[in-house]
């Protein structure tokens, strides 16, 4: 992929500056400490913990503020398939993620860093109930690896006080902390299972200093168990995840037994 394809970016920036207008219309506190870990040119990976539908806009602010410098997310493919959102998307030249078929998304992204781009991944895969760092997968080492950049852990706390699952609190005044760590630097021949836990143990650390310098009063339900919350423990998490993932199918087969078809194999299997 040419350096060239980046240069101009007529859908990025615009949006952007809408972003940076709802956030400041919310009266958003941003709290953001370690930017310079994020280098001003040449490739890297940002690893972002995932708690809140505002951390694709969320996490992309410390490479903003440090260079003006974009990052390109990877994002479920249905994203790139709806109607308005669909389009915005490849405008800004996201890369989706066929959980199913994920190579593709790794060639891209490889290609994409390999450019002297920033690209933005979410190794949990899906949000976290929990509040804490999850599981996560080790897509993150693999393509640092195959790029040959740095892959930047990065930890992204309270905009899910704002929107996130069966929350939406559009108050004023709510803090954002943002925290970017140092970089790791993995290379071929490494065992990528090791790094996996020792980047999630590094998004982990990364949690823990933010929250311990975010103004929390009480043990709210946006504070993992662990630090002092109420949100549900991983593993409880973990079960509300399979129920969820339990009834979105049972909604599907519903909805397609009503058309008179058969629900596709990978409804039945979720």
């Amino acid at each position: 992929m040419a350096e060239a394809e980046f240069q101009r970016d007529p859908t990025y920036r615009p949006i952007i500056k809408v972003a940076k207008t709802f956030f400041a219309g919310l009266g958003i506190r941003f709290d953001i400490v370690g930017e310079e870990n994020i280098p001003l040119v040449g490739g890297a990976l940002l690893s972002i913990n995932h708690t809140s539908y505002l951390d694709f806009a969320l996490s992309g602010i410390p490479a903003d503020l440090r260079g003006k410098r974009l990052v390109r997310f990877m994002a479920k493919d249905s994203i790139f398939r709806h109607r308005i959102a669909g389009p915005l998307m490849r405008g800004m030249k996201h890369i989706p993620v066929d959980r199913d078929q994920g190579s593709q998304s790794f060639r891209d992204a490889v290609r994409y860093l390999k450019a002297g781009e920033i690209v933005g991944i979410f190794p949990e895969a899906t949000m976290s109930r929990s509040m804490d760092v999850k599981d996560i997968k080790s897509g993150a080492v693999r393509i640092a690896i195959a790029a040959g950049v740095p892959l930047i852990p990065m930890c992204v706390f309270g905009g899910a006080r704002i929107l996130s699952y069966d929350h939406r609190d559009f108050s004023r005044g709510t803090t954002v902390a943002i925290t970017v760590g140092t970089p790791m630097y993995p290379k071929r021949g490494d065992n990528t299972d090791e790094l996996t836990e020792e980047l999630r143990m590094r998004m982990r650390e990364l949690l823990d200093e933010t929250v311990a310098r975010y103004p929390v009063t009480g043990s709210p339900w946006w504070v993992p168990r662990r630090l002092g919350g109420t949100a549900p423990t991983l593993e409880q998490a973990e079960e509300l995840d399979r129920q969820a993932r339990a009834e979105r199918a049972a909604r599907k087969a519903a909805k397609a037994a009503k058309k008179g078809r058969k629900p596709p194999q990978e409804l039945e299997d979720d």
